[in-house]
């Protein structure tokens, strides 16, 4: 079985291979955003980016990011909350979409860690009063 700094390593290796810088975790607790108190997820420290403004280490990025849920933390115990984790993202400002990341997963997946395809599912979003469905492509 693989150790979390393993999984860590490829998944960051895998991504690099396929021209993605990889950026330092932020801090988890941001130095300059008064809107929260602790880094509360992956992409936390890429809104900016997501929202338009340039890089300065480019478009295609990848990063492993420490972070800290406080909203459901009365939940914490059960087998879908977690208080403090690690979240693996690679993120596409502009570059690519949901095809080439969800192939270059799938490789990752069934690759890189030979997880057996016959063993994953796939669910897809059906969308609410907020958010539309998503599509599968």
């Amino acid at each position: 079985m693989l150790k979390a700094h393993q999984i860590r390593t490829r998944y960051l290796s895998f991504l690099k291979a396929r021209s993605h810088a990889i950026i330092p975790p932020a801090p988890l607790v941001p130095p300059d955003d008064p809107t929260t108190l602790f880094t509360p997820f992956g992409m936390q420290q890429l809104v900016p980016y997501l929202k338009g403004k340039k890089h300065p280490m480019g478009e295609k990025l990848v990063n492993s990011q420490p972070s800290f849920r406080s909203d459901d933390i009365e939940e914490i115990g059960d087998n879908r909350h977690t208080t403090f984790f690690e979240m693996l993202g690679n993120w596409s400002l502009g570059n690519y979409f949901k095809k080439e990341q969800l192939t270059w997963f799938y490789q990752f997946l069934t690759e890189e860690l030979s997880l057996n395809p016959d063993r994953l599912f796939v669910s897809v979003f059906a969308g609410n009063q907020y958010v539309s469905k998503d599509n599968v492509i």
